[in-house]
């Protein structure tokens, strides 16, 4: 495994891939990896003949500065758990790499309704700093194939979105969310709660779970949402929403007649630690 930590180190090492034609697949983290991002890994190692990884906590996608700061590091243990899954490259630059002076890295992309609600109403220029990050690494290691997890639901479609709109040539590629025992979706995150609160949140996916049941008894998404809602609400746990979305246009439902997907996606704060998570109720 080859460690880069600028843009030129890791395109000399891509170099030789491009021109032979194989194909090179991307795995963009904020690292604090868990066995989500290393089942990325491994698809991405099923896939291609190179995968890269990138370890990069975003300053533009942190709506505040607590949160930026507080976000878990363990660069060490995240190079080990890389180099023990067979990774080929990691990508780890300061921040000067990603957004050099005299670069306008920006994306001018509207993406109306597939950011208005859920997590862009509650973290307000959320999407276009992952948008903004995403489309520079993308430049950067210029994959064939980009995995991402289902997890932030949300987040693939906007990236999908943007690679589209911008007419990238890169696959989008979402993998199913890697869970942990008792349900609770792996998340970085999850790094800061305490063993209680990790027991507790798995109230989370059990809200999901009975969601997809009270859609087979025929109650509405209403009256799925407010069901929902009401078993989040245990003590030292606050819901931001549970909504009941198109699955293509991230707009909240009235009523699952003729639709062809639909997701239910919540976030939650158990203490002072943010959770989301998603399942699709009809496929």
């Amino acid at each position: 495994m080859y460690l880069f930590k600028n843009v030129s180190g890791l395109r000399d090492f891509l170099e030789p891939f491009r021109t032979k034609s194989r194909k090179i697949g991307f795995v963009p983290t904020m690292g604090a990896l868990h066995e989500g991002h290393l089942s990325l890994i491994r698809q991405s190692l099923e896939s291609t003949q190179c995968t890269v990884c990138s370890i990069f906590v975003n300053p533009t996608q942190f709506n505040q500065a607590e949160d930026l700061e507080k976000y878990p590091r363990n660069p060490a243990k995240d190079l080990q758990m890389l180099y023990e899954v067979g990774c080929h490259a990691v990508f780890m630059p300061p921040v000067g790499e990603v957004y050099p002076r005299g670069i306008d890295t920006s994306v001018a992309i509207d993406f109306g309704q597939l950011a208005e609600g859920l997590e862009g109403r509650f973290r307000p220029g959320h999407f276009q700093g992952v948008a903004q990050v995403v489309n520079r690494l993308l430049s950067i290691v210029e994959p064939q194939q980009l995995f991402m997890g289902q997890k932030d639901y949300q987040q693939y479609l906007i990236v999908r979105h943007m690679v589209r709109a911008l007419e990238l040539p890169v696959e989008v590629v979402m993998s199913p969310t890697v869970r942990e025992a008792n349900g609770l979706a792996m998340s970085s995150r999850n790094a800061r709660l305490s063993a209680a609160q990790r027991n507790q949140a798995a109230i989370i996916y059990k809200s999901l779970q009975d969601a997809c049941q009270w859609v087979k008894q025929g109650l509405s998404p209403e009256q799925v949402r407010e069901k929902a809602l009401q078993q989040l609400g245990i003590p030292g746990f606050r819901p931001d929403y549970f909504e009941v979305v198109d699955g293509l246009t991230m707009q909240p439902l009235d009523n699952f007649d003729g639709l062809g997907m639909a997701v239910a996606c919540t976030a939650v704060w158990a203490g002072e630690v943010r959770l989301i998570d998603n399942t699709i109720l009809q496929p």
